[in-house]
């Protein structure tokens, strides 16, 4: 399989729609006349394709499958924003080949929601000691890596932000359900609270909520 030739009169799928409704997606297009089936792509946005070759791992979909169910249908175990790219099967020379279509007519892209990841922090003093144990669990409903969360360090008070003390970075990744940290050692003025390390771009696929 490989795509049609640039300058191919190739079919074009257009009017693309999507409708999310319990976690199913329901995607709708026009089928231009004669064309009898199509390869579905879902890619995590972000990710379009820009190889010379089709992407792996595609839906084979036909136009008798589309009239019985009245679109095609996807669950939607991810998170954040899911991108699906129709594109127009058909033969070429004997082969079969997939129409590129560079205006993105083709392609529509929905929120599949996002996952909550919990942090509990406990703080520990022991009895005239000049520093307390901070003892922090993270309960995420995802696999969720190292890199999208840290803890910030403040003295005196609770840190309101990422930047409003010092940060430091968490040195594992986190499975999906609970995790217990390893206890850490700060001074008995310090407070220590969890951020996004970016919450502008985590913040499309994750909730952080205190428990």
């Amino acid at each position: 399989m490989r795509y049609a030739e640039p300058n191919t009169a190739a079919p074009a799928i257009t009017e693309v729609s999507a409708r999310v409704e319990d976690r199913i997606c329901t995607l709708r297009w026009h089928w231009p006349d004669g064309l009898q089936a199509v390869n579905i792509h879902k890619a995590a946005s972000g990710s379009a394709d820009s190889g010379s070759e089709p992407p792996a791992g595609m839906k084979l979909y036909t136009r008798e499958e589309y009239k019985a169910n009245n679109g095609y249908r996807d669950r939607l175990d991810d998170i954040g924003l899911v991108t699906y790219t129709v594109f127009a099967r058909f033969s070429e020379a004997g082969e079969t080949v997939l129409a590129r279509q560079p205006g993105g007519e083709n392609t529509t892209s929905v929120s599949a929601g996002k996952a909550r990841i919990y942090y509990a922090i406990v703080q520990k003093r022991g009895w005239l000691s000049k520093q307390k144990a901070v003892h922090m669990t993270i309960t995420a409903e995802v696999p969720v890596t190292r890199d999208v969360l840290c803890y910030v360090k403040k003295k005196g008070g609770q840190p309101a932000g990422k930047e409003d003390g010092i940060q430091f970075p968490f040195v594992q990744d986190f499975a999906a359900g609970r995790n217990v940290l390893p206890p850490i050692e700060i001074g008995k003025d310090d407070y220590v609270r969890i951020f996004f390390t970016d919450g502008r771009k985590y913040g499309l696929y994750y909730d952080l909520v205190p428990e």
